[in-house]
């Protein structure tokens, strides 16, 4: 697929449908191009979301456990590839990368497409007998998910070693990720985003206004490549905003394998505001959610740097009431 031989009509359709909620009917795909158009456009921008991610669990050390690799919902399998760009071993030659869809059409051109950008990896539909089971990938179901196939991805994270799991940032879905991390928590510890392992403060009384939602920056190259601008102006989409949610897990009974983060870890939510004196942000730790200001006249050269799609997000930090004292990023160099 090339942008000249783009379909603009079958870029259209996809894009009702996923506004609509017509996805959640039932298969979208009705041909090989739809998830060619899709794979090229959409879901790379999806690609990039999950890059955000993954780049956080490599800066903590973090790699996929031994087993086999399932996309669960895998659309045109971009979270599988993704995956293997930033661990290309994550697959053993012992065991192969599933792919599990709504639609037969998606699962064959998931693989399909893996094969061509991993000849040497096994690349096959799910099969259930499979074990064992190391990382489960999940990416943009939450809006298609009916009861009978949520009964069937608990049953499947019950086997699953590792779970990453990317949707998007609207504040419905992300209500939807944060209470399957609070039925999954007894089973595993959390790795991104929370900085703790209590309770998620979002539910706490008060909160309601807030959601739990990230920031993925674009490359760069993007804003001069003339494909994508017109592909942004045609589907209406702001090409310097990728919000997301995401949740990941590594079972709580297997050894740790990332960087454990301290106890004054705390993340930014969503976008800080800007003011003269002072930057006002949403911050998460072991208070809760707690409502903070960074002010200029001991942070201005942070605050400078808020704005900035590197920015960081994650810190070891101090704040007595609304004020934060001490704001030290964990990952200076590149953070999300």
């Amino acid at each position: 697929m090339t942008w000249d031989e783009l379909d603009w009509s079958i870029l259209d359709r996809l894009r009702d449908g996923f506004l609509s909620g017509g996805a959640a009917a039932g298969p979208y795909w009705q041909s090989h191009d739809d998830l060619a158009h899709y794979d090229h456009t959409y879901a790379e921008r999806i690609g990039w979301k999950w890059d955000h991610v993954l780049g956080e669990l490599q800066r903590r050390g973090w790699t996929p456990p031994p087993g086999h690799l399932l996309d669960w919902g895998c659309g045109s399998g971009i979270a599988t590839r993704r995956v293997l760009a930033h661990w290309p071993d994550a697959v053993s030659p012992d065991h192969a990368a599933h792919f599990f869809d709504h639609s037969t059409l998606a699962e064959s051109f998931a693989q399909s497409r893996l094969r061509e950008t991993h000849p040497n990896i096994a690349a096959q539909s799910w099969d259930r007998s499979a074990a064992p089971l190391g990382t489960v990938l999940i990416s943009h179901v939450l809006n298609e998910l009916d009861e009978d196939s949520a009964t069937e991805l608990r049953e499947t994270l019950a086997h699953a070693s590792a779970v990453i799991w990317v949707e998007p940032g609207t504040s419905t879905v992300a209500g939807q990720l944060v209470r399957w991390r609070e039925n999954l928590l007894p089973d595993f510890r959390v790795l991104y985003p929370c900085p703790h392992q209590g309770a998620c403060g979002m539910l706490a009384p008060g909160n309601a206004r807030h959601w739990c939602h990230h920031f993925a920056p674009p490359p760069p190259w993007i804003f001069g490549d003339s494909n994508w601008v017109k592909f942004g102006q045609g589907a209406g989409i702001d090409l310097r905003s990728l919000p997301y949610s995401a949740l990941v897990l590594e079972r709580a009974d297997r050894p740790a394998t990332a960087a454990p983060l301290p106890s004054d870890a705390g993340r930014i939510i969503g976008r800080p505001e800007r003011f003269k004196p002072y930057a006002r942000l949403l911050g998460c730790d072991t208070t809760g959610l707690p409502e903070l200001t960074l002010p200029k006249r001991s942070h201005a050269h942070l605050i400078k740097r808020l704005d900035r799609a590197d920015a960081p997000r994650l810190f070891r930090w101090q704040h007595d009431g609304s004020t934060i004292s001490r704001a030290e990023p964990l990952h200076p160099a590149s953070e999300t």
